[in-house]
């Protein structure tokens, strides 16, 4: 059984997953969301699921820099509460702090991708960066 990351914006998610035996994270894919309009993806995250055969999602906190919380923080424990009445599947939750800021800085280093290209990817290298941390640190 494999393992999801996701990380939640207000307009996207950012879909990740672990190989079968839980050691990598790959970045998967973008789901579109709209917070106002009630719409959160959980369609394709259930075919996501079941394709990959999930048994855990890890959700990112984006905890502020001193460890407060914010309405972010409170927007993806919603996310995860979705998620745990819809599915059924436990949910963890990972400190994703600067996660963001190190996919960004990557992308720039290591693909030299315009800002226009790295938007269109972001959220998911910020996934599988949530989740190979997780991975890292349980396995």
């Amino acid at each position: 059984m494999r393992i999801m990351g996701l990380d939640v914006g207000s307009k996207t998610v950012g879909v990740a997953v672990s190989d079968p035996l839980g050691f990598t994270a790959q970045g998967l894919e973008i789901i579109p969301i709209d917070e106002v309009k009630g719409e959160f993806g959980l369609e394709r995250l259930a075919e996501l699921i079941k394709q990959y055969q999930v048994s855990k999602l890890i959700i990112g906190l984006p905890k502020n820099m001193n460890n407060s919380e914010g309405p972010r923080v409170e927007a993806s424990r919603a996310y995860g509460q979705l998620v745990i009445d819809h599915f059924d599947l436990p949910v963890e939750y990972q400190d994703e702090r600067l996660t963001t800021v190190a996919a960004e800085r990557m992308l720039v280093e290591q693909a030299d991708l315009s800002r226009g290209k790295r938007k269109k990817v972001i959220d998911k290298l910020a996934a599988q960066l949530i989740l190979q941390n997780y991975l890292d640190r349980h396995f």
